[in-house]
């Protein structure tokens, strides 16, 4: 019962973590203009690269380990698999963020100018991916609810 709610626990907490890291990058790359800016820009793409790996760990444990319901009821809700289509929907909106990301962390570490032309569309694709998370919410209380 203890590792259930533990579980549990971690997986709102990344949610927690995750939409605030989402916003935060959302703001900071607005606001970026150079080099300069990119401490807030990976501050908060760090955070939300650790609500992502708290996020899948403990759904896949929940989902398919035998610590919850059962993968025959979570791959029979409707919910769960709108809730996996989101997911799938925020992952190739996150792609492009992604790359261009490692790239720029790949050019401030050798030192050179990073082209931060795409910032305004990276703000726009994670400000895309919010709505959606909070869509998976609604989905995953809906399912644990059992409509």
């Amino acid at each position: 019962m203890m590792l259930r709610y533990s579980f549990a626990v971690l997986h709102l907490l990344a949610l927690a973590i995750g939409i605030a890291a989402v916003y935060g990058r959302w703001r900071a790359l607005r606001k970026v203009k150079g080099n300069a800016d990119m401490a807030a820009v990976f501050h908060a793409d760090n955070w939300y690269g650790v609500a992502t790996i708290i996020w899948l760990v403990t759904g896949l444990v929940r989902a398919f380990a035998g610590l919850e319901k059962g993968t025959e009821y979570y791959l029979g809700s409707h919910w769960f698999l709108g809730k996996m289509g989101l997911f799938v929907i925020v992952f190739l909106l996150e792609i492009y963020p992604m790359v261009m990301l490692i790239r720029w962390r790949t050019a401030l570490k050798k030192g050179t100018a990073i082209d931060v032309g795409s910032a305004p569309l990276l703000a726009r694709l994670t400000l895309a991916e919010l709505p959606l998370l909070i869509l998976m919410v609604c989905m995953a209380t809906a399912m644990a609810r059992g409509l």
